[in-house]
Parts: C-alpha cells; structure tokens; sequence
C-alpha cells in the first residue's frame, strides 16, 4: 500500500505540473487540434510502382497482349499471377497487391464479336489514393491496347472494346480523406506523448527537483510508473477524440471494434512513452529534451507509410521501418477503420509495440536512478 500511495503522490504532481503549465497546457490542446484539421483536409500523396496481381482465365493472344502492357509499364509491378476467383479476395485482404486484374474467360470471344469485352479491376480502396492513380494508369493502358487492337487483322471483328468493370474494396467511394484521417489518431497521440513525456524528467533537471526525487522514497519502477501515467492518459484521450473526431466530423466510416481500436492505441502510446522517458534521461534540459522528442517525430512519420508507401523505399529501409512503432500503428489503425478489423486481426501490429514497451520502458527506469549528472 505504501508502494501505490507513493505512485499516487507522483501521478498527482506530474499531472498538477502539466495542467498549471501553460505551455504542456496547449501542447495537449492546440498542436492536435492544429494537426487534425490541417492533414484532414490538406494532405495529398503521390505514389508509383503500384503491385498488381493477375487472373487470367482467358488465356489468348489478345489476353497475353494486354498483360503485356502492363508489366512493360514502370507504373505496375507484378507479384502474383491467380488461379481461381476465391484467390481474389485473399490477396487484396493481406495487401499482396493492391489491385487485381480479371480477364474473363469470354473476352477474346467478346472481342472477335464485336462486343465490348470486359476487364475487371478489384482494387484495394484503403489506400484510396494508390487505388485512383492505379485506375487513371490503368485507362491509359486499355486506350493503348484498344488503338493496337484496331490496327490488327481479327477477320469477324465488328469493332469491338474493351470496358472496364471497376470495383473498390474497402473505400468504395476512394474518398483520400478517409485514408488520410483514419491514421491521424496515431501521429497526434505520438506527438503529444513523445513531447509531453521528453520533457517530465528534463524539467526536474531543469528546475533543480531532480536529485530530490532521487534521495526521495522512490523505486525506479514507481517514478516510471508515475511519469508515465499522465502521458498515457493524455495521449490515449486525444487519440480516442480524434478517432471521433474522423467519424463524426469527416465522415469516416468506422467498422471494427471498439477493443481493438483502444488495445492498439494502448500499446502504442505505452511504447511511445517508453522513447519519450528515454530522450527525457539522456537530456539535461527542456531544450535538449524537445530537440531529441523532434528528431524521432519527424523520421519516425516519414518512414511509417503514412505519407509515402513503405514499399516505394529502398529495400535496407523498408527493413528498418520494422524498428518504427508508428509504421505498426499506422497499418492497425487503417486496419480497424476499414477493413473492419478485431484484436485477434491486428495481432501482428500489436506484439511488436509491446515488445517495444517491454524494451524502452525499463531501460528508461534504469537511467532515472544511474544518471544523476
């Protein structure tokens, strides 16, 4: 007992110290609300080497020719040729491609009759912004394939083409704002922990309480458990707003489950404090600590997939992103806004944050008691 009141004593003065400080006072409120509605209606994206998939039932010259455009492009690039129709939806369901190209099996036939032949594309609408490129990219290839075609010899051809029958998983409606918005509970909530927690153990130094905490009646394990409270707290409430915020004000629609929505951004914010605790050691002063929380902020989105495709970087990378805890979160959140996912289907993006906080929280508690200087 006597362990949780001194817990207690020191969740109470962490949060006194944010909320009686007017600048913690509007990282809290301003800079999120800032950041909501300026990525909200201002980001866009560009993207290229967009992954495809094929299913060819048809399997004639005129299918082969087709195809052949699109793997001579440099927008495409081919990871998976399909066998059957139920293969469709297990690959835009685990993202092995981003769209799906069905060639029927009457479409020569169609052709040759001068009917309009129909070439299916399934596209991922998650990524509404990849899946709207990936179509304009798409019509410019049809067009192409329709001008050769007409310049070929089909003896009973009637003047036939090729009509494209679309259809968007996920997004129907490829609103960029839902992509976009979906996410942004993630990055507001790490901005506002990271800066927030990086600054707890500086401003001790700083103002000279540092080493009275160290001589105080405190474990390591108490002190991290009390500066980390106040920055979950914070953290996770502004993500829960913001993740209201995305359907109720933009209209994004929600539709996995409210336990994974908070066990995902749970995991993530523990593990968010846990680097904030550290860059908060290691600093001597307020100004270091905002320094340090600025140098991870800003690499840390660059690399998670939020503004570019992680698949669009060099592979040695793409393999560091795996060290990126915003990368998870990013990916989980999308996930449960519109695929529609529970906590046994972000599992993936989940162990590893925990494997993260179970790293970066204790570290952080050792150097609280080590580094007196």
């Amino acid at each position: 007992m006597d362990s949780l009141y001194r817990i207690i004593a020191l969740i109470i003065k962490e949060f006194t110290m944010v909320l009686k400080d007017s600048k913690s006072r509007f990282v809290v409120i301003g800079p999120p609300l800032i950041q909501f509605f300026v990525f909200g209606y201002a980001a866009t994206f560009d993207v290229k080497n967009v992954r495809y998939a094929v299913l060819d039932e048809c399997r004639t010259t005129e299918s082969r020719q087709l195809l052949a455009g699109f793997e001579g492009s440099s927008h495409f690039q081919l990871t998976r040729t399909l066998s059957t129709t139920q293969d469709i939806a297990p690959t835009i369901d685990r993202e092995a491609a981003r769209l799906v190209l069905h060639i029927p099996p009457q479409f020569s036939r169609d052709l040759h009759r001068g009917a309009s032949a129909e070439l299916r594309v399934i596209v991922d609408g998650r990524n509404s912004n990849v899946a709207l490129i990936a179509m304009g990219y798409v019509g410019t290839i049809v067009e192409e394939f329709n001008r050769q075609i007409m310049q070929t010899s089909i003896p009973d051809r009637a003047g036939g083409a090729i009509v494209r029958v679309e259809r968007a998983w996920y997004n129907e409606n490829l609103q960029s704002r839902w992509f976009i918005v979906s996410a942004l509970g993630g990055i507001i909530s790490m901005v506002v922990v990271m800066i927030l927690t990086s600054l707890s153990v500086a401003r001790e130094r700083e103002f000279g309480t540092f080493d009275q905490l160290l001589v105080a009646p405190f474990k390591p394990g108490e002190i991290l458990i009390g500066k980390s409270i106040p920055g979950i707290v914070f953290g996770l409430a502004d993500a829960l707003i913001f993740a209201a915020g995305a359907v109720y004000w933009f209209g994004v629609p929600f539709r996995g489950t409210i336990q994974a929505l908070v066990l995902a951004l749970l995991c993530f914010i523990v593990a968010m404090v846990g680097i904030g605790l550290l860059v908060s050691s290691l600093s001597m002063t307020m100004q270091q600590a905002l320094l340090g929380a600025f140098i991870f902020i800003m690499p840390a989105v660059i690399l998670s997939g939020f503004a570019t495709p992680i698949a669009n970087m060099p592979q040695w990378l793409q393999t560091g992103t795996l060290l990126n805890p915003v990368r998870y979160i990013i990916i989980a959140l999308r996930t449960i806004f519109l695929k529609g996912a529970d906590t046994a289907a972000i599992w993936p993006d989940i162990w590893p944050l925990i494997l993260m906080a179970a790293i970066t929280l204790p570290l952080a508690g050792w150097l609280f008691r080590h580094r007196t200087k």
